[in-house]
């Protein structure tokens, strides 16, 4: 096999190849078909995916099996402030990949998020359920979705949320340095999702891109929070002892609007391959086992 990761830099495409080279992460060993793999990692310098041309063209010339694309704009104020920017690559960019996957039959997996839906509903949200985007992010994640599943037949969408990784910068890693610098935190408390580990979310990834039931799907660690909850759960079980506030999203405004309450059910996961995502908490145990939390 042959396999592309677009964006690999980041947080979940620098894990991607890493469980890729290992062959295995710590929910198991990967399938079968990932054995000896041929991997291509593409950081923004080498690959685009803004430019058509240039993106066809590295895409065809790969003769790739397999894309996943993790490449995007996730600052969620920036894009708010910056949307057409945001548009070329979230959207613009997905269509490009997406053309050129079809053009090759390969497979591909399109990274998105919880901010395609509202946040308004009081429900975990399923893959079936209407999407209602409130910010620009959302709103060019949902395009380029759309993007995906209408050029290119053999592909997946991955929507997840909160994601935390080996790399930075993420919410743990802010929380731990806030904490430790300053004594004290102040963090909302009316704001519910999944706090998800890109290891397990990698793992999944390549289970799901291994079949042939396209579509959309969501994966996140399971259970549910409050960004408050999760930033004492992370100084809790870092040892590290700091003042605790929760505020409310009025009082901690930002120009992006967030989902208030947006938790995804991984319901087409556990309905085809099974879900073997772990708990949001046992998932950051074994995170912050491996950063320094002293």
């Amino acid at each position: 096999m042959k396999l592309l990761i677009c964006g690999a830099q980041g947080q979940l495409g620098s894990v991607l190849s890493a469980v890729l080279a290992k062959g295995a992460s710590d929910l198991g060993a990967l399938p079968s078909v990932y054995k000896d793999a041929q991997l291509v990692c593409a950081g923004a310098d080498e690959l685009d995916i803004t430019d058509e041309v240039k993106t066809q063209e590295f895409i065809r010339q790969g003769a790739f099996d397999l894309i996943i694309n993790c490449a995007a704009m996730t600052q969620v104020d920036a894009c708010e402030t910056q949307e057409a920017a945001a548009y070329q690559v979230n959207a613009v960019g997905a269509l490009n990949v997406a053309k050129a996957a079809e053009q090759i039959g390969a497979k591909l997996v399109q990274m998105s998020t919880d901010y395609v839906f509202s946040g308004d509903d009081n429900k975990e949200y399923v893959e079936t359920d209407p999407t209602n985007p409130q910010s620009a992010y959302g709103r060019t994640k949902l395009a380029g979705e759309r993007a995906v599943l209408e050029n290119c037949k053999t592909s997946f969408v991955v929507r997840t949320a909160w994601l935390f990784g080996a790399t930075g910068p993420n919410f743990v890693l802010a929380i731990l340095d806030i904490a430790r610098s300053e004594g004290e935190i102040t963090v909302v408390n009316d704001q519910y999702g999944n706090p998800t580990y890109a290891h397990d979310l990698a793992h999944e990834i390549l289970r799901i891109a291994e079949g042939s039931e396209y579509g959309v799907y969501h994966c996140t660690s399971r259970g549910v929070c409050s960004w408050f909850d999760f930033a004492s759960a992370i100084v809790d079980m870092a040892g590290v002892e700091c003042i605790k506030h929760p505020c409310t999203t009025k009082q901690f405004a930002r120009p992006a609007k967030r989902p208030a309450y947006a938790p995804l059910k991984n319901k087409r996961l556990e309905d085809t391959i099974g879900c073997t995502m772990r708990s949001w908490q046992t998932a950051l145990a074994v995170y912050l086992e491996g950063v320094d939390t002293v």
